[in-house]
């Protein structure tokens, strides 16, 4: 192993650790001779190797080949409960490599943060379909969101700062000042 990833006999859920990339692991491939294929994560491309009737291919993916790090459910090996999936999807379902499973808890919605912010790729839910959709609005690589109100009161710099220019109002010209036209001569009066 390059890095990052532990066996299946050290924990129950197979977990690779994007933060030690690159990493390489076997997966499973029902296509392939011997129903398995070698891949290597890196943050710049992914690379897959496996022998199809005794012939070998390697593809050499770039990372923006991929759709994004999706989350879904996905029945556990040999045993009735479900378990929560992260993938790293692709447009062919063949090319899609699975980088966590594990129980319904906190730990999985942190695996896809963390997986997503690394490979800089979108988070992506896969409904009960199969269809991927994005969770938060997005512009190019920026979330979208509501803007937070604003709390003054409540900050951490809020001893720092006055309060006084708060409480202050603009003024208000109480008098309006008289134009004179038509006359040659303004005196002024004391």
């Amino acid at each position: 192993m390059l890095g990052g990833a532990h066996s299946a006999a050290a924990s129950r859920h197979a977990r690779l650790d994007p933060l030690a990339l690159p990493v390489r692991f076997t997966a499973k491939d029902a296509a392939a001779d011997g129903r398995e294929r070698q891949i290597e994560i890196d943050r710049e491309r992914v690379l897959m190797r496996r022998r199809v009737r005794g012939m070998a291919i390697r593809l050499n993916l770039p990372i923006e080949a991929f759709l994004g790090v999706s989350v879904r459910l996905g029945a556990a090996d040999g045993l009735e409960a479900e378990s929560v999936l992260i993938r790293l999807e692709h447009r062919d379902p063949a090319l899609a490599v699975q980088l966590f499973e594990g129980p319904d808890d906190a730990d999985v919605i942190a695996e896809w943060q963390l997986w997503a912010r690394v490979l800089g790729l979108p988070m992506l839910v896969a409904d009960l379909a199969g269809e991927l959709v994005e969770p938060y609005a997005r512009i190019g690589a920026l979330q979208v969101a509501e803007a937070s109100p604003r709390r003054r009161r409540r900050s951490t710099v809020r001893r720092r700062r006055p309060t006084l220019p708060l409480r202050r109002k603009p003024g208000k010209a109480n008098t309006v000042q008289a134009v004179y036209r038509g006359e040659r001569e303004i005196v002024a009066r004391t």
